[in-house]
């Protein structure tokens, strides 16, 4: 008896299916997606009471120009909606890592976040830990040639998650 689902409609007997390569394939990419990310939280998480996210968001700041940006271009680099960045920026204010405060614009009205000096250090202490983690879990476990069609393939794929024209853009993020 087969476990796979047959479709019932016209429709459906349009749709390209998968072959049993391509599911093989597919399934490897969901499950790096399953495992891979709660991986480098639970290190960020044992390390430094973050998730990635919120170390995210510091890297972010740390590379940016005197360590601030605005909360528009920091949500952009950081791949997320203002109200989790905003959610985020709370938690990591507390902490007196980052701090928000009004833009210079004519009406003050565009706010910015700033990472603030012992932000910046708490991201110098933890950046050691987290990049042997990624090099523990990517970069060391594949050879030059495969990190490179990775890349490759996960440009691709967030190009076409980030198209402006498509579904999945505007419901992930503002593209």
């Amino acid at each position: 008896m087969s476990t796979e689902i047959a479709p019932t409609t016209a429709a459906a007997d349009e749709v390209p299916w998968l072959s049993d390569e391509q599911q093989d394939h597919w399934r490897a990419l969901i499950d790096l997606l399953a495992i891979l990310p709660p991986a480098l939280d639970a290190q960020l998480k044992r390390d430094a009471g973050l998730n990635s996210y919120e170390y995210q968001v510091m890297t972010a700041l740390s590379e940016s120009r005197d360590h601030e940006l605005g909360l528009s271009d920091l949500a952009t680099r950081a791949r997320c909606s203002l109200s989790r960045l905003s959610h985020a920026l709370t938690r990591l204010e507390r902490n007196g890592w980052v701090e928000r405060f009004p833009g210079t614009e004519p009406g003050g009205r565009r706010m910015r976040a700033r990472l603030t000096d012992d932000g910046m250090t708490q991201v110098e202490t933890i950046a050691p830990g987290h990049v042997r983690e990624v090099r523990r879990l990517v970069i060391d476990t594949l050879s030059d040639e495969q990190l490179a069609a990775l890349a490759d393939a996960a440009r691709a794929i967030t190009a076409a998650a980030l198209d402006p024209d498509s579904e999945s853009c505007r419901e992930i993020a503002d593209c």
